[in-house]
């Protein structure tokens, strides 16, 4: 920390520190109100505009619950794995359970901002202090006690402000890609799934949302297969003959070498989406085993997701997929492989083991529908551009992480100075 910074605690900063209740949970009066109810699970790095769930003003009124201001930090105190510890900050008036610490900062002493960033990067230091029996977590004296040490008002401001713009672009990049992504899966769904053209065409209309040359690639009417209706003309194929499904290694046999080795890429690393922390494992491993961003990736065992990897390089691990095709377009096997999604979890979920998962059998016995080429390259013109544009949102948001969290440290300990800017 800068010597030049001042050194309190985080008590001291704040006009109040309370934590919240939570109403008996089988007075059903209680619950389903207008008053948002914020529970530690949700408390995850970001601004707070909505809760999962709500109560009442009677479930407020008996229970220890209270209304938590806008812009207080919010402060996870218990839960297992890395919910202790993690903190947030709310946009709307809210309340929280008993597991929440919410701080109301004083802003003539501190930028609310600025604390929620300082706890961000003391996070270790947080957990570090948790204490208690099975389940370790903090307590309101323990984060009133916790150290502060920040620079003046003025040059916390600053610093808080560079950060936030930092995390409100990230958060733009990860809001555009999902609304891309929810239109480009609508789009498959209508054309490929539901054959919404080829209904309106049996129907004698005209097909929503498209020009007459793309109207006329669909066909007007079916033809009965197997598996139902088709439209005519097309044909019924098992998922596993459109790609081909590469299970990952057991990278315990090939441990790193310390020359230029590879960041380990299992489940957890693809549910969020990066490989900090992540193992790693030797280089000497086949190309196709090594996964690259844009690469599709599907874990079949434990925790089943399907997604496309924008991580950076990294070494394929047993129970992940990676998922290729010499045949056809990545929009059609990615998408494809997220519709039967539902299914296979189901499949999982069905497994008395302690971690489901699904067989290759169960990829054979999936089934696409495939157009003919003419219709197959016109939907390639739209849904590609839009897999492309999901992939570079993805990248952007990933290397405006990067610096974020590189500046983080530096700005909140002082290594960096930024005084120039607040002159």
């Amino acid at each position: 920390m800068s010597s030049e910074w001042n050194t309190s605690t985080i008590g001291a900063v704040c006009v109040k520190v309370f934590s919240g209740g939570t109403p008996k949970s089988t007075n059903t009066e209680y619950y389903g109100g207008s008053i948002p109810w914020l529970r530690t699970k949700e408390v995850n790095y970001g601004k707070v505009y909505e809760t999962e769930q709500h109560i009442t003003q009677l479930g407020l009124e008996n229970s220890s619950a209270k209304l938590v201001p806008v812009n207080a930090v919010i402060v996870a105190m218990y839960g297992n794995g890395d919910t202790a510890g993690r903190v947030a900050v709310n946009k709307i008036p809210l309340t929280t359970n008993q597991a929440c610490c919410n701080l109301v900062v004083d802003p003539e002493k501190a930028d609310f901002r600025f604390v929620y960033y300082y706890l961000m990067d003391r996070y270790q230091e947080l957990v570090d202090l948790k204490n208690g029996g099975a389940q370790q977590n903090l307590n309101g004296q323990l984060i009133k006690a916790f150290p502060f040490v920040a620079p003046e008002l003025k040059e916390q401001e600053v610093i808080a402000t560079i950060l936030e713009a930092l995390d409100d672009r990230i958060n733009l990049l990860r809001e555009t890609k999902a609304t891309l992504e929810t239109i480009a899966q609508a789009l498959f769904k209508s054309w490929f799934v539901n054959f919404d053209p080829v209904r309106a065409k049996l129907e004698g209309r005209a097909p929503e949302g498209m020009d007459e040359a793309t109207a006329a690639l669909f066909p007007d009417r079916f033809d009965e297969s197997e598996f139902g209706l088709v439209p005519k003309g097309w044909r019924v194929q098992s998922l596993d003959t459109i790609a081909t499904f590469l299970n990952g290694l057991a990278l315990q046999k090939f441990p790193p070498t310390g020359i230029d080795d590879l960041p380990v890429i299992k489940i957890a690393q693809l549910r969020k989406g990066d490989t900090v922390g992540a193992d790693q494992a030797s280089r000497d491993i086949k190309p196709e085993y090594i996964v690259k961003d844009g690469d599709v990736l599907f874990s079949w065992s434990g925790s089943l997701e399907v997604e496309i990897w924008c991580g950076g390089e990294g070494a394929l691990n047993q129970h992940l997929f990676k998922v290729t095709s010499e045949d056809f377009p990545k929009w059609f096997y990615y998408f494809w492989t997220r519709h039967h999604l539902e299914d296979f979890r189901q499949i999982a979920a069905s497994k008395a083991t302690t971690m489901g998962h699904i067989q290759r059998g169960h990829l054979t016995a999936a089934r696409v529908c495939i157009p003919n080429e003419g219709m197959l390259r016109v939907a390639t013109s739209i849904l590609g551009p839009m897999v492309e544009m999901l992939i570079e949102s993805s990248l952007l948001a990933q290397t405006l992480k990067t610096t974020r969290d590189t500046l983080l440290p530096r700005l909140i300990s002082g290594q960096l100075r930024i005084n120039h800017l607040t002159e």
